[in-house]
């Protein structure tokens, strides 16, 4: 489908490999990683599936030899928010936070899913349409970079030289198959951390499996003060959206939506 885009496609060495739960060794998939990214005639990097263990390969990469590199975009969703928030302080890159080729709404046997591949196709061309959601848990406008992504990665990056910091950003959540009572602790958790100060605002995506997680969310986030619009197809769900890490976004809770400028991005702190 991507060679069907007109794109050249490269599969690193080691996509196939398997270490327990994890898709390969650590020093392999790091070693992909690297060489896709410094490669000269590579200008996108995408992540095959989020599965478990990226941060784990965050203390293995060059990063000097990565910024010598210069930008390209990498695309990935869940446990490759971990690269996300990576890239974002290591280089400044904006990244794609969205499907993946290994998803079911990109690989399913009886073809994509027509929503998420066009828009899919349409963030690999820089060209992606804003998100719209289907609640709102607090009214309001705001702009800033948009920052986040799946809510137990951020979690487990907090104390880390990546956890998330919301001061003057949008953020993104999601996650899936984590009942109220976690999404309860790790909202917690990132609030005591002071990851969540400052937040201009929240955009919160599909939380699959998740129960009903709304109440818990509101009770944490409405009291903030700022804008809260829910219910985008941004996640695991489907469809699968995708949102530009680093770009400046805009939500607004009237049309319960958000929306991007990629030409006006968070630059390398």
């Amino acid at each position: 489908m991507l060679r069907d885009l007109g794109l050249k496609v490269v599969v690193g060495a080691h996509t196939l490999e398997r270490d327990r739960y994890l898709a390969g060794s650590d020093a392999h998939r790091a070693a992909d990683l690297q060489e896709a990214w410094c490669d000269p005639a590579v200008s996108a990097v995408l992540c095959a599936r989020g599965g478990y263990g990226a941060t784990r390969i965050l203390g293995l990469l060059d990063w000097e030899a990565m910024r010598a590199a210069g930008p390209k975009t990498l695309a990935g969703s869940s446990d490759v928010t971990a690269l996300h928030r990576a890239f974002a302080v290591e280089l400044g890159v904006m990244s794609w936070f969205g499907p993946m080729p290994a998803c079911s709404t990109i690989s399913d046997d009886d073809g994509p899913e027509p929503r998420t591949f066009e828009h899919f196709t349409a963030a690999l061309f820089a060209q992606a349409p804003p998100v719209t959601g289907d609640r709102v848990l607090s009214p309001g406008t705001a702009t800033g970079p948009v920052t986040g992504g799946n809510l137990s990665l951020l979690a487990a990056l907090c104390g880390t030289p990546y956890q998330m910091d919301a001061r003057g950003r949008i953020v993104l959540l999601e996650d899936v198959c984590e009942a109220p009572y976690r999404i309860d602790r790790m909202l917690t958790q990132l609030a005591q951390a002071g990851a969540l100060e400052g937040a201009a605002g929240f955009a919160l995506g599909s939380w699959v499996d998740c129960g009903d997680p709304y109440p818990v969310l509101e009770e944490h986030l409405a009291p903030l003060g700022v804008p809260v619009v829910a219910g985008l197809p941004v996640g695991h769900g489907s469809p699968q959206l995708s949102v530009p890490m680093g770009a400046l976004g805009a939500i607004d809770a009237e049309s319960c939506s958000l929306a991007w400028s990629i030409h006006n991005r968070e630059r390398a702190p």
